[in-house]
Formats: C-alpha cells, sequence, structure tokens
C-alpha cells in the first residue's frame, strides 16, 4: 500500500492545500518549516528515476503550479526538494517534492 496514493483516493485524511487533475499538494505532517507542502502527481511514479517521457507531464505540471501554491500560503521565497531512494532520505516511494519556506533557511541544504 502506498500511503500517498491512499491520500490521493482520499482514504487517508490530510491538509490539502490544492488539487487538480494531476497532482494534490498537502501539508507535511511533520514540518520542517512554518511552510512545509508536499506535492505529489496523482500517477504513481516510485521515484525520479522512474521519470519518462509518458510520465514527465505530471513533474512538469506541478512545476508549473508550486509557484501558485507557494503564493497562496503566503511565500514567494522558498526551497524545493525531491528525494529519490532510500539512502537519499525517500521515505514513501511515490514521487514528490517538498515545497519549504516561510523562514531564512541560508544556503547549506543538509
Amino acid at each position: 500500500m502506498c500511503v500517498f496514493c491512499e491520500i490521493i483516493k482520499g482514504n487517508i485524511p490530510s491538509t490539502k492545500v490544492y488539487e487538480d487533475d494531476m497532482m494534490v499538494a498537502f501539508k507535511d505532517l511533520n514540518p520542517v518549516a512554518p511552510v512545509h507542502i508536499l506535492a505529489v502527481p496523482k500517477e504513481h511514479i516510485e521515484c525520479a528515476n522512474d521519470i519518462n517521457a509518458d510520465n514527465s507531464k505530471y513533474v512538469a505540471h506541478i512545476f508549473e503550479k508550486l509557484g501558485e501554491i507557494a503564493s497562496s500560503q503566503g511565500i514567494s521565497s522558498y526551497r524545493i526538494i525531491n528525494n529519490c531512494g532510500a539512502d537519499a532520505g525517500q521515505s514513501v516511494m511515490h514521487l514528490h517534492f517538498h515545497l519549504i519556506g516561510g523562514t531564512e533557511m541560508g544556503e547549506k541544504l543538509i
């Protein structure tokens, strides 16, 4: 069972901030900043390694919407993070992007 697929289906509750036919964005349960949103394609794609010509439209669409989502959360400066694989910290094996902001983060990533 994929937790994000269950959220997309509405079987697991989430605090959605945006949804359309290609993606859903919701608040992270363990935020690392005042704004921490997860943007998830509605098609199950395991990680960045699995993006291809058939499904890359989902990634493009998410990136087209991230600025709008950030603005809806009151921020114009933010960081986008994607983890691919367990060693990189991916805990849910469904492609997702962390939109993080609302505080000064500096240049250091880890």
